[in-house]
């Protein structure tokens, strides 16, 4: 039985999102972007969205036009930790402390059935989302070639991560994980080896509307070489 609800074979697939569900986990669907005016031929950079901890995946499915419709395939994933119920008794989830298996399994399928460029697996997360794409990155280093971590915390640096770039954008009022924090993760990261680049924005832990459009300025200058014009 296919693993996928989706059509990978198609000539020109309709911009948005399809669904697969892989059988190592059918419960936690994954929910693929495909951009406008998709090409079969053309090898995609990957970004994969990782949601805040009592949240779901359709937050960051809303993110992903913000960050751009024509440049990526994006794959956005239900964390594997059920963080209660809300108001409206719909349930959250969260990721817990270890790197997510699915995540790996998605990206290699992806890579799998789609024109994908073998360098441009990218991360993004918000508040725990990004400290959990940051724990993905150093289980799966052959599978990321960077992250980025908007107004989260990001753990404790161990060994060298001299192939890693990462984006730390920060509220300069961000209360849940203060500038000043992110500011020491940017220096011990770039001490390891990283490639760091450190932004700051006038807001608290919530997202600034300008985040999403510097990261895409971001991960589409590393993946061209090419500085992204305003």
């Amino acid at each position: 039985m296919p693993a996928s609800k989706l059509s990978a074979t198609a000539e020109h697939p309709i911009e948005g999102f399809r669904t697969l569900v892989l059988p190592s986990a059918p419960h936690r669907p994954i929910h693929l972007y495909l951009p406008t005016d998709y090409q079969p031929k053309y090898a995609y950079p990957v970004v994969v969205l990782w949601h805040a901890d009592g949240s779901r995946e359709e937050e960051a499915m809303r993110w992903v036009p913000r960050l751009s419709r024509r440049n990526y395939l994006a794959v956005c994933i239900r964390g594997p930790v059920l963080g209660g119920v809300r108001g409206d008794g719909c349930p959250v989830f969260g990721w817990g402390r270890r790197a997510d298996a699915l995540t790996a399994a998605a990206v290699r399928y992806v890579a799998a059935h789609y024109h994908v460029r073998s360098d441009g697996v990218y991360l993004l997360g918000v508040g725990e989302g990004g400290t959990a794409a940051y724990r993905f990155a150093r289980a799966y280093p052959d599978l990321v070639a960077g992250v980025a971590a908007l107004n989260s915390q990001l753990p404790m640096v161990r060994g060298p991560i001299a192939r890693l770039r990462v984006l730390i954008a920060h509220g300069a009022t961000n209360m849940r994980w203060p500038l000043i924090e992110a500011r020491r993760s940017a220096r011990r990261l770039a001490a390891a080896g990283a490639d760091v680049h450190f932004q700051r924005y006038p807001t608290s832990h919530r997202l600034h509307p300008d985040m999403l459009r510097d990261a895409n300025r971001w991960i589409m200058t590393a993946v061209t070489g090419k500085s992204q014009s305003e």
